[in-house]
């Protein structure tokens, strides 16, 4: 299935030379770019859930907390609950590892939690191997190619069909940058585009980046028409989703300018749908930056935002409407090895130091 269908005629996707900044050529169309990321699968024994039962996704970010505490946390980014193991006790628990992942072969009892709950324990855990598995290659649908690329692909060497270190540029609708995915890239094929003999269908392989998980394809089809206009366009997703629309909102953060107000600016919080951390930051860019703004994706993004360059100058006023239903879903929350704490008192701390005077109505 094609990525796009080329709302944004030739030029939505243009591949770069990062070394030289040459453009390789442009295209309407990608396959490949959205897909499911290789997991990392786990079996956990002797599985005791804390509340309700886990089915399906468990979390953003849920950490395993060794019980005898002789060893730190490890996370598991984007988890998913794929229920009992067939004919045993435990859970079968699948997510993205982070760059260390637990100690191998550790066999004590670990709990675990979502930053905000405890979901549940386990006596052990084995982490099974996934089977082999290929990554689809990059297609670039309708590719024009630049006369360097021409030159290359005419010489048909391996070294010149070696791009190395690439950017696919993806843009909006209006032309504007909405993401790059950096890659690693080498010409694995090459044939006549189906609609155009002067196009190609152009076939990259190498080491890419993660894939757009398939859950965010509809929030990244919005996105691709443009810019959310109004405020909480966000406000109907789940917690989930919202991650995946703030991620969005952050990578394009750098490329969209935000005027610093001047010191002494009073602010608005719409707070009524502020019922998980992704809606906080959401939230909170809105009010600073308007629909779709950006102003931190995390309490020390948050605090980089306040000293400066990103819509904001201190000292200023925040009136924060309907705080009680922050209050409600984020004072209790539990820090990556267990402890709890109050991230709505905290957030109203980082708010403070950095010069903004919240008013919670």
């Amino acid at each position: 299935m094609h990525e796009d269908k080329g709302h944004g005629g030739r030029s939505r996707y243009a591949l770069t030379d990062t070394e030289h900044g040459r453009v390789w050529g442009v295209c309407a169309e990608v396959d490949g770019l959205f897909g499911e990321p290789g997991r990392a699968t786990y079996e956990l024994h002797a599985w005791l859930p804390e509340g309700a039962e886990v089915r399906g996704w468990a979390g953003s970010r849920v950490w395993l907390v060794p019980e005898d505490r002789t060893l730190g946390p490890w996370l598991l980014e984007d988890a998913e609950s794929l229920g009992p193991h067939p004919g045993t006790d435990g859970l079968v628990l699948t997510g993205l590892d982070d760059y260390e992942g637990p100690p191998e072969g550790h066999r004590g009892p670990v709990r675990l939690h979502d930053g905000l709950r405890w979901i549940g324990s386990c006596q052990e855990f084995a982490r099974v191997l996934p089977p082999e598995r290929a990554d689809p290659p990059l297609v670039l649908r309708g590719f024009a190619q630049g006369d360097e690329l021409r030159t290359r692909l005419g010489a048909g060497t391996r070294r010149s069909l070696e791009l190395e270190q690439a950017v696919l540029e993806i843009r909006d609708d209006r032309g504007d940058l909405l993401a790059e995915r950096l890659l690693w890239a080498a010409v694995s094929g090459w044939s006549p585009a189906a609609h155009d003999v002067d196009l190609i269908d152009l076939e990259l392989s190498g080491t890419f980046v993660t894939p757009i998980p398939e859950y965010a394809r509809p929030l990244w089809e919005r996105w691709l028409a443009g810019p959310p206009k109004r405020p909480g366009a966000w406000a109907g997703l789940d917690t989930r989703q919202r991650g995946a629309w703030l991620d969005l909102v952050r990578e394009g953060a750098s490329r969209r300018m935000s005027h610093d107000r001047p010191a002494g600016h009073a602010y608005e919080l719409d707070g009524r749908r502020i019922t998980d951390v992704p809606g906080l930051h959401l939230a909170l860019g809105e009010a600073v930056n308007g629909p779709g703004g950006y102003f931190g994706g995390c309490l020390d993004a948050l605090a980089d935002c306040l000293r400066g360059t990103f819509g904001y100058t201190s000292p200023a006023t925040l009136l924060w409407r309907d705080a009680g239903v922050a209050r409600t879903h984020l004072s209790r929350a539990l820090t990556p090895d267990g402890e709890p704490y109050d991230l709505f008192g905290v957030l109203l701390d980082v708010l403070a130091e950095g010069g903004m005077r919240v008013t919670l109505a």
